[in-house]
């Protein structure tokens, strides 16, 4: 499919903060594995082999030398792209490596947090992030953190557990609070009458932590946490690791990682003020909140007000949070009971999955957006959930599209890589796009196999992929501008900019099948009123439909595809799509 590119990109709101979330277009990076700006904190300052400094770039799991100021020099990259918003994976300190002997591996991915008021040395400094998120600003682009609420590093250990693999869940019926060991143990924290009573009061009565396990830090790193009061175990639920169901789900370790006791109102104030502080300070236009299901409903509805208050006040007033609930049956939920503003649409990737990465019919996306109703507002709620296809937790859509077709010619791999582009970029919600992606990075279908290096890389299990429309690797940098994805990317992403109907517009489905084939829907000007035609086809073979439209759409143009120039009669346009291919039709009503 040739798309119609625009001959100029449209200029960015003048005030970048008057921009709603929706009428954003996201970019997600780990800053390891995206631009090296300064191999001189490739191993954060340590001494030592890859165990201490977890530096090792032929490994995956290891750090590779991206950092801030490699992200900063790519700022021009991404504004090509069309990018508004940049999410950057967490980049605060870090315990470099953790686990036990043969399953060690590095924090390069932020997520194992021991300081969480400073940027990780691996990454750069402080003003270096004050750098780039006033460069980012200054291109009129804003910049998302990543944060963790629900646990930092493995530092807390069990005396039950030292040497063992894992420390099972032990819950609340078993191990009661007040009792230390089990339902037979010693009497402890008397007057503690359970997490459910979040009051300063009955808290300050919860003072011994051992009624599931015996926890303790480890002598090197009775201080290794920051702020100080994060050292103390007594601030995290020390039952052993989360099964990801039930009980477990809020208050289980995450693979082993100190679960805090969110349901404490000292923690809460403390996450708070961590939080807010980074806000302040640097001015950062949102938050994506990791593991944020893994919560119990009560911190968020604490944390997230206090949150968009801060932002308020330094002059933030479109500040984009947006949880990870990574269960596209409980997503809507989480807007009601945890009050988010908005979650990720894993919901929506699935879909994606199901119909162009798959063989279900386009019925998928009718079943989806049927669900916006239940979202907290309903379509206002629903509009600005990030979208996406892949990332770097559940693996990359290409990697998928070649799995469930092996058979498929690269070509169509491309075509079928490039119709979830389009879907992704014109449907309603946020798209956000996952680095890497725009180059053809073809992934893997986990974590790891999925954070491939954008900057050359030595891992020998990456470079073994070739890239989707294109004969490279990832061997070589990968940020050509010419690459077919990347195009098409920034053809569509400056075409959503142009047409608020595609950022701010209310959605009606058109036409939808129980096959692969015919998707369609219509997006309208939210002040206008003008009408865009969107029309995708699933399948493998040409097709030519009816598709209905407003009375008074009466001509039309194209701006991505082929599109009938005026209506076969009121209310009714011809539709004729090639295989895997897609079109946006712009009404022009009749005056």
């Amino acid at each position: 499919m040739l798309l119609a590119f625009l001959a100029a990109t449209p200029a960015l709101a003048q005030d970048y903060r008057a921009r709603l979330p929706q009428d954003e277009v996201i970019y997600f990076v780990l800053p390891d594995r995206f631009a090296n700006g300064d191999p001189a904190n490739d191993r954060g300052g340590l001494k030592g082999d890859r165990s201490t400094t977890g530096f090792d770039p032929a490994d995956a799991r290891y750090y590779h030398g991206g950092d801030l100021k490699g992200l900063a020099s790519k700022l021009p990259y991404l504004q090509k792209l069309g990018i508004t918003a940049i999410w950057v994976a967490p980049i605060f300190v870090n315990k470099p490596v953790q686990g036990g002997p043969g399953q060690q591996s590095a924090g390069y991915h932020g997520y194992w947090i021991t300081d969480f008021t400073h940027v990780d040395p691996h990454f750069g400094t402080d003003a270096e992030f004050k750098a780039l998120i006033d460069a980012a600003h200054a291109r009129g682009m804003k910049v998302y953190m990543d944060i963790v609420a629900n646990h930092t590093a493995d530092v807390i250990q069990y005396r039950e557990c030292v040497g063992a693999n894992a420390c099972p869940y032990r819950g609340k019926a078993d191990y009661p609070y007040q009792r230390r060991g089990g339902v037979n143990g010693a009497p402890i924290n008397p007057g503690f009458v359970g997490d459910a009573v979040q009051t300063g009061e009955n808290f300050a009565k919860l003072t011994d932590p051992g009624y599931a396990y015996t926890p303790f830090v480890p002598a090197a790193e009775k201080n290794a946490k920051f702020p100080a009061w994060l050292n103390d175990p007594i601030y995290y639920h020390n039952r052993g690791d989360s099964t990801f169901a039930g009980e477990s789900s809020t208050m289980g370790d995450f693979v082993g990682l100190d679960d805090l006791m969110t349901e404490n109102p000292r923690v809460v104030a403390g996450m708070i003020d961590i939080y807010g502080s980074w806000i302040d300070r640097f001015g950062v236009d949102g938050f994506r909140i990791d593991t944020a299901r893994h919560v119990n409903p009560e911190f968020w509805q604490a944390f997230v007000p206090a949150m968009l208050d801060r932002a308020h006040a330094k002059g933030i007033p479109n500040f984009h949070i947006f949880g990870e609930v990574a269960d596209p049956a409980a997503q809507a939920a989480h807007t009601i009971t945890a009050k988010f503003p908005s979650v990720l649409d894993f919901a929506f990737r699935q879909a994606l999955l199901d119909s162009v990465a798959g063989t279900k019919g386009t019925d998928v996306f009718e079943k989806l957006f049927d669900g916006d109703v239940l979202y907290a507002h309903g379509f206002d709620t629903a509009i600005t959930l990030p979208t996406f296809s892949g990332n770097h937790d559940n693996g990359r859509f290409a990697w998928f599209v070649r799995k469930a077709f092996p058979e498929a010619s690269e070509a169509e791999v491309l075509q079928r890589v490039l119709l979830s582009n389009a879907l992704l970029l014109t449907l309603r919600g946020v798209p956000t796009i996952y680095a890497g992606d725009e180059q053809g990075f073809a992934g893997g279908s986990n974590d790891v196999d999925a954070r491939e290096d954008q900057f050359g890389s030595r891992v020998a299990q990456y470079n073994a992929r070739k890239l989707v429309g294109s004969d490279g690797t990832t061997a070589t940098p990968s940020f050509d501008e010419t690459s077919p994805i990347f195009r098409e990317i920034a053809g569509l992403a400056r075409l959503r900019i142009a047409h608020p109907a595609l950022t701010r517009g209310r959605q009606l489905l058109r036409a939808r099948e129980d096959k692969p084939g015919l998707l369609a829907f219509s997006r309208f000007d939210p002040v206008t009123g003008a009408e865009l035609v969107l029309a995708f086809n699933t399948s493998t073979a040409a097709i030519t439909r009816q598709v209905e439209v407003e009375t008074g759409s009466l001509r039309f143009h194209p701006l991505a595809g082929n599109c009938a120039a005026t209506a076969s009669a009121p209310g009714s346009l011809t539709i004729t799509l090639p295989p895997l291919g897609y079109a946006v039709c712009a009404a022009e009503t009749k005056q």
